[in-house]
């Protein structure tokens, strides 16, 4: 099987970002995309009756929408565009009593209770998958960087992969889940993994093995199409890019921003690293596994692995470290303002730890972390 990868270029930049839609005055979640999405499309008046919204999409569950941008040259084009398209959202949402939120899940809303979208895909995936695809009211940020050649794609998987520990404390969100917390930053993060199909990627030495992998899960009947693989980080050959799918939801353009560009000048120094003769490190599967299970429960306080040789840093430490590296290759991206906004997470907190702060707060009332979201989404 011939899997062909888009021709792109390198280091471009898109940003997917899956909101939920909750009641202004219960904070529970709604499930009116199909409304809202239809009376966006009556307002992009270029749309035919059969189109979709370009920046606007439907998602698994009724009570989401996805918003995401074009292919953008910086970080700040892309803020702007889910900026943009988040104030349409809005203005067909403020009149419905409908809020938007976002974060790695929802606090309280019971899973089996959310309505799916009326699509086959969705509905296979889920007689498929059981109680596990039913508990899927999870939200992320996924963020695409264009590769200039296929050779790359696969080695920058690896290397985003050696980042997920990072990715995962940063935007830590979903510690509440059906009402409980669950002692977990990102109760998402694990959850998400028991799709037969997700997760860590597996570790392939050349795209041909690739498109074996592939073929194999077509010929057995485990996917119908490739985007069924939702690996955390993976190519997306029909658009040349590799897509790093690991962070929770944020509520802050801010925060998407520091990890859209985190991701960036990852991207491009590996892909500099490549065209100088360079390899990527592969952290061996055992450490890879070891390392989301850390992030995923302790977040901001993982004491994570660094290498194969089993050096270990505090997560925040490191990044600080990566910071500093990867100072130029931003300044050449031109999204310098958006990584020191990785710093800022680090000493303002991650989401999992704002939740916890306001539902202390409010002797425990989840409602009133849901309010403190949707203030947060209010700034962006």
């Amino acid at each position: 099987m011939q899997i062909d990868f888009a021709s792109s270029r390198q280091s471009t930049l898109g940003v997917e970002w899956e909101v939920a839609l909750v009641d202004r005055h219960t904070s529970d979640l709604r499930s009116v995309a199909e409304e809202v999405l239809a009376e966006l499309n009556l307002r992009h008046g270029s749309l035919a009756i059969d189109e979709e919204h370009p920046h606007v999409k439907q998602e698994l569950l009724l009570n989401t929408v996805e918003i995401v941008t074009g292919v953008c040259e910086t970080v700040a084009q892309a803020k702007a565009q889910l900026h943009e398209n988040l104030v349409a959202v809005r203005e067909v949402t403020d009149p419905m009593d409908v809020d938007l939120y976002c974060a790695g899940s929802h606090p309280f809303a019971p899973p089996k209770l959310q309505p799916v979208t009326d699509k086959d895909r969705y509905a296979k995936m889920i007689d498929r998958t059981q109680w596990w695809g039913q508990q899927m009211v999870i939200y992320g940020v996924h963020v695409h960087v264009g590769l200039d050649s296929r050779a790359k794609a696969l080695p920058i998987v690896d290397g985003l992969i050696n980042y997920q520990a990072h990715f995962q404390a940063l935007s830590a969100s979903s510690p509440f889940w059906g009402g409980e917390d669950t002692g977990y930053a990102s109760h998402r993060a694990l959850m998400f993994q028991q799709l037969p199909t997700a997760g860590i990627p597996y570790h392939f030495p050349s795209w041909d093995q690739y498109e074996s992998y592939v073929a194999d899960m077509l010929h057995t009947g485990v996917i119908d199409d490739i985007s069924e693989i939702r690996w955390d980080v993976r190519p997306v050959p029909r658009f040349g890019t590799v897509e790093m799918r690991i962070s929770d939801g944020l509520s802050s353009l801010q925060d998407i921003g520091a990890i859209a560009a985190l991701t960036q000048c990852l991207v491009d120094d590996m892909s500099t690293t490549l065209d100088n003769g360079g390899t990527i490190p592969v952290m061996p599967p055992w450490y890879r596994v070891e390392n989301k299970w850390r992030a995923a429960r302790y977040g901001m306080e993982a004491i994570i692995i660094l290498n194969a040789a089993g050096d270990e840093m505090l997560v925040t430490e490191h990044l600080l470290l990566e910071l500093v590296r990867l100072a130029p290759v931003a300044e050449k991206l031109g999204c310098s303002a958006e990584l020191a906004d990785v710093e800022r997470i680090i000493k303002g907190g991650a989401g999992y730890q704002w939740q916890h702060k306001i539902a202390s707060a409010h002797n425990g009332n989840l409602r009133e972390v849901v309010k403190d979201n949707v203030r947060r989404m209010h700034l962006a």
